[in-house]
């Protein structure tokens, strides 16, 4: 058997979807999914940190909004027989493309202090977000699914606040737990 062919197999075997989403559930399959999803980002994330270095790239932020784009704009590759294709797409996609994505936000160039500011803000609540956005989708995701009939602008109200309350959670978990156990972790590490 020749290997792309073998490399097919194993991938129409790993993702019955043909896709990456999982993790979500309490069980041997879901919690290796989901440890995965977090495992890679975080490490892969460090690797670059420390082993490339970024360049000075002139428009980073609309080069990493197209690249963004096009990536995320792609229907879903493949049909029922075919779902392995849309597995190796999505996961092309999160080892090669958002890494490059990453370089080139880090790479940009900020010329002003507000602009500085608004950047390091960004920066510092990304990962608390990250970590703490999801239980507000569900909620909102649960009241659009039993108000389907509500009117568009409540729902956009709702989603409105949704996203508000996730920069608060975010920011309020920056400032009380991030920043000061970081703080106490190099008091203690760095003696």
């Amino acid at each position: 058997m020749n290997p792309v062919t073998q490399l097919c197999r194993q991938l129409r075997n790993t993702a019955p979807t043909g896709d990456l989403t999982g993790g979500w559930s309490v069980n041997e399959e879901q919690l290796r999914i989901g440890f995965t999803r977090l495992i890679f980002p975080f490490f892969a994330g460090l690797l670059l940190s420390r082993t490339v270095k970024s360049g000075n790239i002139n428009n980073a932020f609309l080069w990493s909004a197209v690249l963004l784009a096009i990536v995320l704009f792609i229907p879903r590759i493949g049909d029922s027989h075919t779902n392995w294709m849309n597995g190796l797409y999505e996961s092309l996609t999160i080892i090669l493309v958002f890494p490059l994505v990453v370089y080139i936000g880090a790479s940009g160039v900020i010329k002003g202090k507000r602009e500085n500011a608004v950047c390091k803000f960004l920066g510092d609540i990304s990962y608390p977000i990250y970590i703490t956005h999801y239980a507000f989708i569900y909620i909102y995701t649960g009241w659009v699914s039993d108000h389907g009939t509500a009117p568009f602008g409540q729902k956009l109200l709702y989603g409105v606040i949704t996203f508000v309350v996730a920069i608060v959670v975010g920011y309020l978990s920056l400032k009380y737990y991030d920043e000061p156990v970081r703080a106490w972790l190099k008091r203690k590490w760095s003696k």
